[in-house]
């Protein structure tokens, strides 16, 4: 292939990791690269086509379709990752690494090792959500809102606090219990090595975007230098999800009429009811804080507003050794190629859903051309 360097304007870049790799996208491309065992590194890579447009783009509906988008193609790299990882018998990362982030965790873990500002936009493979990512946001919703605001009604009745569900002290309560559950999550999972592997790769990612968004060479030395802490990290998405969410249920609390069923189940089931179509507000709102904050708070006394998102992402991050920042280096690079209009529209060489494969890093950095997976 040509040189797998960026001249053209610089396009915002997000991306994801997953087991043994990383994932990045651009607005016209996607490329996910995990390395095998023998050390050789397995690319999925595909334009990104029919992007957000219209409506899709005005502010607070895009962070909607962003973060359904993102969790789309997340499950996607993230599949690609485990099948890779599946085909080493001696190195079966996939089979515990998933069971150990469970079923309801899925969403939670791909949120909170995705960064985004790209923009929403399709793969080849469709712009319809897939079963997976539909899957992910209804657990999201389970995990965020239904299982926090369960906790909060136990406490409350354990304790008999008689707290209204619609007051601001059981909204404060269940925040605060969102960010236990979804803190203690992340530090119990951490504890096992194939997935702090993958934070180690996170850290990786957040360190090669760093040295993008720097205007620096995308080299090892470079990247090694940054910090494994971002402002778009998904990390601090899901932090300023949950403060956000404090705000919001407990202004939908004082304005939408009273419940008082006389049952404690039922008042919490009402609620839960009610709450449903303020979740869509919450992510777009969210999103829209992130970008702000990433884009004027990141140097200075503002980056202060940062630090609850950044101490939450030492839990999802780790510092990475080289080999895995050139997984996340030659992630960017094959995405910029793509992204720079090096490859046609057709795919890699004439097959949009063709993998390949390189035997090294330092052959993907010398190659002439993609060649297909054996």
């Amino acid at each position: 292939m040509r040189s797998l360097t960026s001249p053209s304007p610089r396009p915002y870049i997000g991306g994801q990791a997953v087991l043994e790799g990383v994932m990045m996208r651009a607005p016209r491309s996607f490329a996910v690269v995990v390395r095998r065992r023998d050390g050789s590194l397995y690319i999925r890579e595909r334009e990104m086509r029919d992007g957000a447009r219209g409506i899709a783009r005005w502010p607070l509906v895009r962070g909607v379709a962003s973060l359904a988008d993102s969790l789309r193609i997340g499950s996607e790299a993230l599949r690609f990752s485990a099948d890779q990882a599946e085909k080493d018998l001696a190195f079966p990362l996939s089979g515990r690494a998933i069971g150990v982030i469970g079923a309801v965790g899925l969403a939670l873990f791909a949120m909170a090792t995705r960064d985004d500002d790209a923009g929403a936009q399709s793969s080849r493979s469709g712009s319809r959500p897939s079963a997976a990512g539909l899957g992910m946001i209804a657990l999201a919703v389970v995990f965020f809102v239904a299982l926090p605001q369960v906790a909060a009604a136990a406490i409350n009745r354990a304790l008999g606090l008689g707290l209204p569900v619609q007051s601001a002290a059981f909204q404060a309560m269940t925040g605060a219990l969102k960010l236990m559950i979804v803190i203690g999550y992340l530090l119990g999972i951490r504890r096992v090595p194939e997935i702090r592997r993958v934070f180690q790769y996170h850290g990786a990612e957040h360190k090669t975007i760093s040295t993008y968004e720097a205007g620096e060479a995308l080299t090892v030395d470079n990247a090694r230098k940054k910090t494994t802490l971002h402002p778009r990290c998904g990390t601090t998405f899901l932090v300023m999800v949950a403060l956000v969410s404090i705000l919001v249920f407990t202004a939908v609390g004082a304005v939408l009429p009273r419940i008082g069923t006389g049952s404690t189940i039922l008042d919490n089931l009402l609620f839960f009811g009610q709450k449903l179509p303020f979740l869509p507000l919450i992510v777009a709102f969210t999103f829209e804080l992130q970008r702000f904050f990433a884009r004027y708070c990141a140097a200075g006394p503002l980056r202060a507003l940062l630090w609850p998102g950044f101490l939450v992402q030492k839990i999802t991050t780790a510092e990475p050794d080289d080999r895995q920042l050139e997984v996340a280096l030659a992630s960017l690079r094959v995405t910029l190629f793509r992204q720079d209009g090096a490859l046609s529209s057709q795919g890699l060489d004439g097959d949009p859903d063709e993998d390949v494969a390189f035997p090294s890093y330092e052959a993907l950095l010398s190659a002439d051309r993609l060649r297909p997976a054996a």
